[in-house]
């Protein structure tokens, strides 16, 4: 009973409803803000039918993330009241050693997290993108993925989670210190090999043949000076129909990737176009500028983590019999998520910023604003957008402002 007089109890109990809360209520905005009418801005490139199924996808995904997040706030809770914590912590027991029974406590835990997620993964993929004609993932790439995706698991996370908690076992006051500078070494060190020894585990990067549009893309890289090893084409064709492109790696191991979906359903113009916005975002250092904040935001997480891991009275609240390190790790998680959403909000506004930003590089450099407005038109027609978001759903999930919005701002752009 004591437990429920715990402080840290109610506050966790109200955060990680306020938090679902928050979610659902953006959602069902968003899905209020669905409107019939096709915006005259589209009217050359959607057509009324197609206009109708991208609200209809949006429709399906909002309401599968309704019961989804249900579900999940349901499961969690359950698990977290019955005592699930400390009874699991109860059968490892029989492992003497703190840092090995954490790697399984918490492998326990994310194990079963990916099993119960299991069933709405395969719908997701194969009943609802299918469904809209996104879908090109076979069983057998579906599955290899999990394999793939759980060896890298094993591989990479295992001793990285071992080195955390070793560290912080033994690191003395200082610990937090030595954990943040070492995740900095790794996460920089696999940005570096990340392209050619992770990515192509998933996808088959192919150089991008000569001709016209290999020979354009080298010229504007020349242009704005922008140095990189090659241009690569993804096959993201199959996994989805939906297009994408980016920049991998950095220093003389960048590299520029484009989705070969991406090549089939736009003009060289348009490619251009979206990779000048795509190197815009280096040459007014937002990569830098999101990497520094990422190291930054790590170092907070960690400095205030190490305040709170050894809380007898978090603890508690999980109804945990002993205080370890590695449940610290999951209890104090939860904890910090309210400042997490904070940080999310934070970091959409200066991406959104980034984006115009990146937007107005890019039309400026080729000094044409048609080919950055159709690809922005094409891109959404292709993955089916909302067109219409809510302000408040944009406010707290968007990344990047809508289409509209983007549109808007290259007309008032000066050539």
């Amino acid at each position: 009973m004591t437990n429920y007089m715990n402080f840290y109890f109610w506050f966790l109990i109200t955060i990680v409803i306020f938090d679902l809360f928050l979610d659902l209520i953006s959602e069902y905005f968003n899905l209020k803000s669905l409107k019939p009418d096709l915006p005259i801005e589209f009217k050359d490139i959607y057509t009324p039918e197609k206009y109708t199924k991208s609200q209809e996808y949006t429709r399906e995904t909002t309401k599968f993330g309704f019961i989804t997040g249900i579900f999940g706030l349901c499961l969690s809770l359950t698990f977290w009241l019955s005592g699930g914590f400390n009874w699991l912590d109860i059968q490892l027991m029989f492992v003497s050693n703190d840092i090995y029974r954490g790697i399984l406590f918490i492998g326990i835990l994310g194990l079963g997290s990916t099993i119960l997620n299991f069933p709405f993964s395969i719908y997701s993929t194969f009943v609802i993108e299918e469904k809209y004609g996104f879908n090109k993932t076979t069983v057998k790439t579906f599955i290899l993925d999990i394999i793939k995706g759980g060896g890298l698991s094993i591989i990479l996370g295992i001793p990285l989670l071992a080195l955390v908690l070793f560290t912080l076992e033994k690191g003395g006051a200082h610990s937090w210190f030595y954990v943040w500078v070492a995740i900095t070494a790794i996460s920089l060190l696999l940005s570096y090999v990340a392209p050619t020894w992770i990515m192509t585990l998933f996808n088959k990067f192919s150089p991008l043949d000569d001709g016209e549009l290999r020979t354009k893309i080298f010229d504007l890289a020349k242009k704005v000076d922008f140095p990189f090893n090659n241009v690569f084409i993804i096959d993201g064709s199959k996994r989805s129909s939906k297009s994408n492109a980016f920049f991998t790696g950095f220093g003389k191991n960048k590299r520029i990737a484009l989705y070969d979906t991406l090549i089939e359903n736009h003009s060289n113009e348009e490619l251009l176009s979206i990779l000048a916005h795509e190197i815009g975002h280096y040459k007014k250092k937002h990569i830098l500028q999101g990497m520094i904040i990422g190291i930054l935001h790590t170092g907070m997480l960690l400095f205030l983590l190490s305040i709170f891991i050894y809380n007898p009275e978090l603890h508690k609240a999980f109804f945990m019999d002993k205080i370890h390190i590695y449940t610290g790790l999951i209890f104090f998680s939860i904890l910090y998520s309210p400042i997490e959403t904070i940080l999310s909000i934070l970091m959409n506004l200066l991406s959104r910023k980034n984006e115009y930003e990146a937007d107005n590089f890019a039309v400026i450099k080729r000094s044409n604003k048609e080919d950055m407005i159709n690809a922005l038109k094409k891109l959404s027609v292709d993955n089916l957008s909302n067109l219409t978001p809510h302000p408040f759903y944009v406010f707290m999930n968007y990344s990047h402002p809508t289409a509209l919005e983007r549109i808007k701002a290259i007309n008032e752009i000066n050539l």
